[in-house]
């Protein structure tokens, strides 16, 4: 067993920027250069691999990685059964069937016996398969969604997030084959050789991800509205309380979702809340 545990992590696409942003918040102190495969990390027994996005699947999966983040749409399309140790909540999108705006499929059963062009054949094909309906399936390594303006397809499956470049090609989407977000992957092996690292990564990033859409909230207000502002705070648990030099007057302190602070802040401002303090969350722990 090494020394050292191995993640490996894309080095080029949508998932590199926010995976390198993880890592570093998570507490983690390396380097990345752009023509460097491995970086050391300075404060923990963990190597970084930076490998094309769709071999960290098999680099976990062959044993040299330990763990990997990836796309839950490159997992599955490379069919290799491996654990999912953590969703990590970004890189959201989705794969769809999309097919000309002007054409007269409504659904993925009106596909039967056309030709569906994709970077994700595993997928489609399975897709397909599993519904009974009928279709060519054309790999194409990229442009994709100008697969029908050339005539090369009838339809296409292609990674969509907000949907406009389907309408940029004149296609519209008419179901979804799978939903999809960056994952962390373990390899068999260190799961079992090597859970508590494992697990550590794991919750390090954890803390990190809860965070991000979790506000601190710090205000004064008189004792007695207490009960008032303490029915209008959700949050992780119970608001801290704590006297203040006046008598009369307390300090709350809770940590709320940041959606909710829209639609909170005036109603604790009305409930008799002041000096209100919204801070920003580094990480939580449960």
């Amino acid at each position: 067993m090494r020394d050292r545990l191995r993640l490996a992590v894309p080095n080029k696409g949508r998932l590199v920027e926010p995976t390198l942003q993880l890592l570093h918040a998570s507490g983690l102190v390396f380097e990345e250069h752009d023509r460097s495969l491995v970086a050391r990390v300075a404060n923990q027994p963990l190597d970084i691999l930076f490998v094309r996005t769709a071999d960290v699947v098999e680099f976990v999966a062959d044993g040299v990685a330990d763990a990997g983040i990836t796309g839950a749409d490159i997992l599955a399309e490379a069919g290799r059964d491996l654990p999912v140790i953590a969703r990590l909540g970004y890189g959201r999108c989705r794969l769809a069937a999309a097919v000309p705006s002007d054409g007269p499929a409504r659904a993925v059963e009106d596909l039967a016996g056309k030709r569906v062009a994709t970077s994700h054949p595993g997928i489609a094909r399975r897709f397909f398969a599993e519904r009974a309906i009928p279709v060519e399936v054309i790999p194409l390594s990229g442009a994709v969604e100008v697969a029908p303006r050339l005539g090369v397809a009838d339809a296409i499956v292609d990674l969509v997030s907000t949907g406009s470049t389907l309408q940029m090609n004149g296609l519209r989407a008419i179901g979804d084959v799978l939903a999809s977000e960056a994952i962390l992957v373990a390899g068999p092996a260190a799961l079992a050789e090597r859970p508590h690292e494992l697990d550590g990564i794991v919750l390090m990033l954890g803390s990190v991800i809860a965070a991000r859409d979790r506000k601190y909230l710090m205000m004064n207000a008189p004792v007695a509205r207490l009960e008032e502002l303490e029915g209008l705070l959700p949050g992780l648990e119970s608001p801290s309380v704590i006297p203040l030099a006046h008598e009369g007057m307390i300090a709350i302190h809770a940590v709320v979702g940041a959606d909710e602070l829209w639609g909170l802040l005036p109603r604790l401002k009305a409930a008799g809340a002041s000096g209100i303090l919204v801070l920003p969350i580094e990480k939580i722990l449960p």
